[in-house]
């Protein structure tokens, strides 16, 4: 089974926390559908913030938001699985967690692989997402998936990756998690992602 796999393969490799206190707290959801009724490919939900967001307005991003207070990032993840998209799921959905991610906007990301199996519904936020895009896992295969550009310094080139099914490249830090769970939950390689960059857009 799809989820006994990517359970086990995150399992299989330690995640990298960050531990600085000068970064707030953020999770994210790597969310995981797998539908036996209707016959679809294995897929993950990618949305599209709305255009009236404060910050990183109309980008592609995976369900997700800061850390509040005596929460946990999973605990966050899940509830803001639920305030974007309204889906509804426990702790014992939760799969593994990937490495923490920093980004140039002050943000210790982590990302929470979390199975959904077939949500009933999905109801998008409007205030937050303007669009959920159904990615196939099958995408994340392509051989041209990742492209690494010129950053600030040789040892941070920029990330992103190129997802067929919206025909757009999306670029880290959502850019670097994708690739990560693909390299860690499907292939089962341990492979790190916190020293790519971001474009200059991203930055606040």
């Amino acid at each position: 089974m799809l989820r006994d796999l990517i359970e086990k393969k995150l399992a299989a490799i330690n995640r990298v926390p960050i531990n600085d206190e000068t970064l707030k707290s953020a999770a994210v959801v790597v969310a995981i559908v797998d539908s036996a009724e209707t016959k679809d490919p294995p897929y993950f939900l990618l949305t599209r913030r709305a255009s009236k967001l404060r910050t990183h307005s109309g980008q592609f991003a995976l369900p997700g938001g800061k850390v509040d207070p005596g929460e946990s990032a999973e605990q966050a993840a899940l509830r803001e699985l639920e305030e974007e998209l309204g889906i509804t799921v426990s702790e014992n959905n939760i799969l593994g967690v990937l490495d923490d991610y920093p980004t140039r906007s002050g943000f210790c990301i982590t990302p929470v692989v979390v199975w959904l199996g077939c949500p009933e519904t999905i109801t998008p936020n409007p205030d937050e997402v303007a669009n959920v895009f159904n990615i196939p896992l099958e995408d994340l295969s392509d051989e041209n998936l990742v492209r690494l550009d010129r950053g600030e310094t040789p040892e941070r080139p920029v990330l992103s990756v190129n997802l067929a099914t919206i025909g757009h490249e999306v670029y880290a830090p959502t850019a670097a998690i994708i690739y990560q769970f693909y390299e860690r939950a499907i292939k089962g390689r341990n492979t790190q992602v916190a020293f790519y960059d971001e474009p200059t857009f991203a930055w606040k």
